[in-house]
């Protein structure tokens, strides 16, 4: 693991550098239950070491590029699998999707970008993808035992499968309970990186002790509306008009980190890495500076007690302007 002093980490509002970042806590998956679950419970998050096969990961990878290689956003003469973009394009005509970009979950870029915007939305309906790599029985059945759920345990269809090109816009700050709000705040998050990223790549971070900070911030705004006379439903939706237009507390990590007085956790990631974190904990990611113009690609897988309330939107596969 390489050290903070790597060049080029940066947010949107600045770099991190060893004053505002430090780094995530990795562990391995064949320590007890017991000190995984205390980790968590601890941290907020548990960045498991490999409990993916890579060779599973990577050809996941593969598949998505070789699906969008046709739009032109690959290194001619490289490989799918290894996701080269190419440096003589606008990074503008291949955007990402999901939270944090502009028009919240909406269609993004215009009639140039078309193509590769369609095909990566189709990936989420594919089978390779829907039903194999978000069903990995590896990570399952982790999650099965880790959370104590058994058979209770269900994966939620809606997942997002998100590129991220070389230069552009990352993700803001956020926690996912404010996307999951109709259901009771005990889902799991899985983040699977599909494939290396970089320190500098624009991988995910986490704020540090993140998620008391994201109970406290979403318990304050709680107690107000109920002070204010609104109803359980009324107060969730003022929560959700609270926000930012996309659903997010900050698009200015560094600041936030500042005002709270607190670091941003970070890492390198490979191919087989896992990292759950809790529907508080508050991330964000860092702007993709990969040297060798590697796309970051990852996905977020979310997991539930089917024997609790859950946010039943959450079963219908992603799409655009979808309202979740």
């Amino acid at each position: 693991m390489v050290g903070i002093q790597a060049d080029n980490i940066a947010v949107n509002d600045g770099p991190l550098t060893p004053e505002n970042a430090t780094l995530l806590r990795p562990s391995e998956p064949t320590l007890p239950l017991e000190e995984l679950r205390g980790r968590y419970e601890e941290d907020g998050y548990l960045f498991l070491k490999q409990i993916l096969p890579r060779e599973d990961v990577l050809a996941a990878r593969e598949t998505y590029f070789s699906t969008l290689e046709p739009t032109g956003v690959l290194k001619p003469g490289t490989a799918p699998v290894d996701g080269i973009f190419d440096p003589a394009k606008d990074h503008l005509d291949y955007p990402g999707i999901g939270a944090g970009h502009a028009g919240g979950n909406g269609k993004p870029g215009g009639e140039r970008a078309a193509a590769f915007v369609d095909l990566a939305l189709d990936a989420h309906y594919q089978d390779w993808y829907a039903e194999k790599f978000c069903n990995h029985p590896a990570l399952y059945d982790f999650i099965a035992r880790f959370s104590d759920w058994g058979k209770n345990t269900v994966s939620l269809r809606r997942t997002m499968l998100r590129n991220n090109i070389p230069k552009s816009k990352p993700i803001g700050v956020h926690y996912d309970q404010i996307f999951l709000r109709y259901g009771d705040p005990t889902s799991v998050t899985a983040w699977v990186p599909m494939g290396d990223i970089k320190l500098n790549g624009g991988g995910l971070i986490y704020l540090e002790d993140g998620d008391s900070i994201g109970l406290e911030m979403e318990e304050a705004f709680y107690a107000k509306a109920k002070q204010a006379g609104l109803t359980d439903e009324e107060a969730k939706s003022a929560f959700n008009s609270n926000m930012m237009s996309t659903g997010l507390l900050s698009e200015r990590p560094a600041e936030f980190a500042r005002e709270h007085g607190r670091r941003w956790l970070v890492s390198e990631y490979e191919a087989g890495d896992v990292v759950l974190h809790k529907p508080h904990m508050i991330h964000a990611s860092t702007i993709n500076n990969d040297p060798d113009n590697v796309i970051r690609l990852a996905t977020d897988l979310r997991f539930c007690d089917s024997s609790k309330p859950y946010d039943k939107r959450w079963m219908n596969f992603y799409k655009f302007n979808d309202g979740v």
